[in-house]
């Protein structure tokens, strides 16, 4: 189920790949994901033992996201109050719970993203269609990586690709962020029924 959290973070920022007409600087990516206040997206995810998953990922910033699984999944994954909470509802019971800080999903979710800090970006490029850059916490590199790619005109988050502390990779493609408005319930864990 660990294999989730990455999946997780990943379908927070995907969608398709439409043509871009540039190589997007650090300053518009900060400044687009900084612009996403609320929204909602369907994605598949492609885990890491080539299995794929989809649902829906609802995001509200700063530190709130709820990744919901179809079925035959049945896992609930949220960011809620500093952690992320990842439910089994085949199993019951409590759920797994991390610190949202040792996700590479903190980098996307933190009040204020600026990817030109100091050791943050660790790759910046762009193949003709879409921009990449690949990006850890500079204070926590042992937590993992985050590869995000984006578009332009508009600048989009159209999928991602999360490595975690074990190198293990999960890519999450998302099918069109739509800004949305959220109501904070949809991210407590204290309503989740087990």
């Amino acid at each position: 189920m660990l294999r989730l959290i990455p999946v997780a973070l990943t379908a927070l920022m995907l969608t398709a790949f439409p043509a871009a007409a540039q190589k997007l600087s650090l300053n518009q990516i900060s400044q687009y994901l900084n612009s996403i206040q609320s929204a909602k997206s369907p994605f598949t995810q492609i885990n890491g033992d080539g299995s794929i998953s989809t649902g829906t990922i609802y995001i509200k910033r700063p530190g709130k996201a709820r990744f919901e699984y179809n079925p035959p999944e049945q896992a609930l994954v949220l960011a809620w109050s500093g952690a992320v909470y990842i439910f089994d509802r085949k199993v019951g019971g409590q759920p797994e719970t991390y610190p949202l800080s040792q996700t590479p999903l903190s980098i996307i979710l933190a009040r204020n993203v600026n990817l030109g800090r100091a050791g943050m970006v660790t790759g910046h490029g762009y193949d003709g269609t879409a921009t990449t850059v690949t990006a850890q916490d500079p204070k926590r590199p042992e937590y993992g990586s985050i590869q995000m790619k984006f578009t332009g005109n508009p600048v989009e988050l159209r999928q991602w690709i999360i490595t975690d502390g074990n190198g293990s990779k999960t890519t999450v493609v998302l099918g069109g962020l739509q800004k949305t408005s959220l109501s904070n319930s949809v991210f407590d864990v204290n309503r989740v029924a087990n």
